[in-house]
């Protein structure tokens, strides 16, 4: 069946978009959230890429978080700006300081060139303690310490631990760690949702609910973490020819995915 044949279905009431959600998402489950990730995600597919181009996992690690952070008010699709990001980086491995690697980066983006003074000053705030963690603390946070992490990173920034980068930081230190450590980590179910403008607007065809509140209470009563949520929903929600190509390729549940769009 068609994306555009799933657009055709008929209304449902807001109960019954509920409980048919719950049901799309539990027969999907954690496996197909995995799939999707480091099969469809062209962001994981960009995190690869720089890995492959890095002579360090520290480096690798420490830079998608950074990154992670300074992942608002694009000027260009998040997909785009992560490839931008993986290429630029690849080919300018930063040195030790990579405030000053960002200061150089980011006037010269096509895709994160707004409020570049505070996202330098941001990554300036947050260097510190990533210099303080070795390779094995950031395993430690990997396997089986991402919650402490994210209080971390909220506690440095002064900023929510629910609020949209930080929860953000943890899912992109999810797939690098996943990466450079070469073992699957599900993410903690008590981590939130990022509330980007694709989830928010998504999470409004159901509730009048906050996005973290909503998908919290759903990834409970699925049994699947809001982050590994977030990685069914974002790419799909991004109507990307490229994403669509690769979910069709590589997602036996294909059909069921798209159902996510009848809604």
């Amino acid at each position: 069946m068609t994306l555009e044949r799933f657009m055709e279905l008929p209304e449902r009431t807001g109960g019954e978009k509920e409980l048919r959600l719950k049901s799309i998402l539990s027969k999907l489950g954690i496996e197909c959230a995995r799939v999707i990730e480091e099969k469809v995600d062209l962001q994981f597919d960009a995190l690869e890429n720089l890995y492959e181009n890095l002579s360090s996992r520290e480096l690798f690690i420490k830079l998608v978080m950074a990154n992670a952070l300074i992942s608002y008010q694009l000027s260009g699709r998040g997909e785009d700006w992560w490839w931008e990001f993986s290429h630029y980086f690849s080919s300018n491995p930063p040195g030790s300081n990579l405030t000053e690697a960002y200061s150089r980066f980011l006037p010269r983006s096509r895709t994160n060139r707004r409020l570049v003074a505070p996202k330098v000053s941001r990554l300036g705030r947050f260097e510190p303690f990533l210099d303080s963690l070795s390779l094995h603390e950031l395993r430690g946070y990997y396997f089986g310490g991402m919650g402490r992490l994210r209080d971390e990173i909220s506690r440095i920034l002064n900023s929510k631990r629910n609020a949209k980068t930080i929860v953000f930081a943890v899912k992109m230190f999810g797939y690098a760690g996943r990466i450079a450590f070469g073992k699957f980590v599900p993410y903690p179910m008590g981590i939130e949702i990022p509330e980007d403008s694709r989830i928010s607007s998504y999470t409004k065809r159901f509730t009048d609910e906050t996005p973290a509140r909503f998908w919290s209470r759903i990834g409970r009563e699925t049994g699947i973490p809001p982050l590994h949520i977030d990685s069914i929903l974002w790419p799909l929600l991004g109507d990307d020819e490229r994403v669509m190509k690769r979910l069709r390729l590589h997602c036996p549940e294909y059909e069921l995915a798209l159902e996510l769009f009848s809604f």
